[in-house]
């Protein structure tokens, strides 16, 4: 089972069940933005351009991709050229053309026809930013149960799977409610040690765990802070830690003493 599999048979069980699978079908969306797709191609690819083989049904024109190598060799039977690419990706380049996706069909649990207007809306839903505020904090406090729960659907939950590929762009970060001067309350996700240039797309990575969690845009807002900033300690007092991975340092080589040079070592005679 992959993640794929595992989010599309939750999306099917709740539909099922309650007649309704809202919640995970925004969650299946999500794990297919962010998976690594295998794309069925005509020809090898020629630098940047690449030619997706289409397939024509009675509900429109299809492009193939699967999430696993091993499930596209056995979809085609062959040695067949394909393109690695991110979902992301790809319903950008399919996005506004009327083409659908064919996901892992029939050799997968996860097998499944995607419109071209499903393709249209994850294309729009990915390409949202959060729009930059300027807001005064008057206080801090817990952020609301329902939020940090680690249940199918928390918003905590979905920021560190979200952050996982965010490795080294920032120390940490912190959900928290927040009062604001002047009235009204929130909640605030705030990254500390975060580049500058990684800013940007941090925001826009918590924006997409709020949306596929299916809260409302304006449920949670993201600051950014040093690591020196006095509200740091703040947001570690009553926050919710959302640990954004760091990469991993390669061990350093170590040196190598002449032979000899040890007396507790002395040469080996070969």
């Amino acid at each position: 089972m992959t993640p794929l599999d595992s989010a599309h048979a939750t999306m099917q069980a709740d539909g099922a069940a309650n007649g309704t699978a809202d919640g995970a079908r925004l969650q299946f969306y999500e794990r297919l933005a962010d998976a690594e797709l295998f794309v069925l191609l005509t020809q090898e690819a020629e630098g940047e351009a690449i030619s997706p083989a289409l397939f024509e049904v009675e509900d429109g024109r299809f492009v193939l991709a699967f999430d696993l190598e091993e499930r596209l060799a056995e979809f085609t039977g062959r040695v067949a050229p394909y393109a690695a690419m991110s979902g992301r990706v790809l319903v950008q380049m399919l996005a506004g053309q009327g083409i659908g996706l064919g996901l892992n069909l029939e050799v997968a649990p996860s097998s499944i026809l995607i419109p071209g207007g499903a393709v249209d809306w994850l294309n729009r839903t990915l390409g949202q930013v959060p729009d930059r505020i300027e807001a005064q904090i008057d206080g801090f406090c817990a952020p609301a149960s329902e939020l940090t729960g680690e249940s199918t659907g928390g918003l905590a939950a979905a920021l560190k799977v979200k952050l996982r590929s965010a490795a080294g762009l920032a120390q940490a970060a912190y959900l928290v409610g927040v009062r604001y001067k002047g009235g009204g309350q929130g909640h605030l996700l705030g990254f500390v040690g975060a580049e500058q240039r990684a800013q940007d797309a941090l925001a826009k990575a918590a924006g997409e765990a709020l949306t596929f969690t299916g809260m409302q845009a304006g449920e949670l807002d993201v600051g950014f802070f040093a690591p020196d900033d006095p509200v740091v300690g703040k947001l570690v007092a009553a926050g919710v830690l959302i640990e954004v991975p760091q990469p991993v340092a390669p061990p350093k080589a170590t040196p190598h003493s002449p032979p000899g040079s040890d007396p507790d070592k002395p040469p080996i005679l070969r």
